[in-house]
């Protein structure tokens, strides 16, 4: 059975324009491809008329790249919502918590998932986390998925791309199934 004959909803976690500056998230991001990547995959997913929901994030902070304000909490190009699909505003790690994702999810009887987007340990790994308890067959992306450099409790400097590789593993079998783009296409 190919994944497509699922009926798979794609969920876009938080590519908004607020995390192109880099510096302002910690640098030295990974997977500088992934929203052009994201941008693909929905091109896949409108032509296969599958469920597609644009999940952004809105902080609570007034300084914050992603505050409703600040034009960092615009869609990135690559990824434009259109008028038809579905845009779900959050203001916290999940998609799940504060939102009706999940009652949209059910009412399309939708039981698989796939998540993409930013960033793969904050908002793309609670949100798979909470899919993968709810019983749904979750898919992460990982190369549509994308982390900055992080400093440790003790001050130390963790890569970005150790950082995104962790936050995956720490997902993987567990919660959700990991695969690249690529794969995923084949699979569709």
């Amino acid at each position: 059975m190919k994944l497509r004959d699922k009926k798979p909803a794609l969920l876009l976690i938080d590519i908004q324009k607020g995390f192109l500056d880099e510096n302002y998230w910690g640098g030295n991001r990974n997977n500088k491809e992934a929203e052009k990547l994201s941008g693909k995959i929905l091109e896949k997913w409108r032509n296969l008329n599958l469920p597609v929901f644009h999940i952004r994030h809105s902080s609570t902070n007034l300084t914050s790249k992603l505050h409703e304000s600040d034009p960092g909490f615009g869609f990135n190009d690559h990824v434009l919502p259109l008028n038809d699909e579905c845009v779900i505003t959050k203001n916290v790690n999940s998609a799940f918590i504060g939102t009706d994702l999940k009652e949209k999810l059910d009412l399309q009887k939708t039981d698989t998932v796939v998540i993409l987007g930013l960033t793969t340990n904050h908002c793309v790994s609670t949100t798979a986390r909470m899919a993968g308890n709810f019983g749904y067959e979750t898919y992460v992306i990982s190369d549509a998925t994308a982390a900055f450099d992080r400093v440790g409790i003790h001050g130390e400097k963790y890569e970005a791309e150790l950082v995104h590789f962790m936050a995956l593993a720490n997902l993987s079998e567990e919660f959700a199934t990991i695969l690249t783009t690529e794969e995923l296409v084949r699979k569709l």
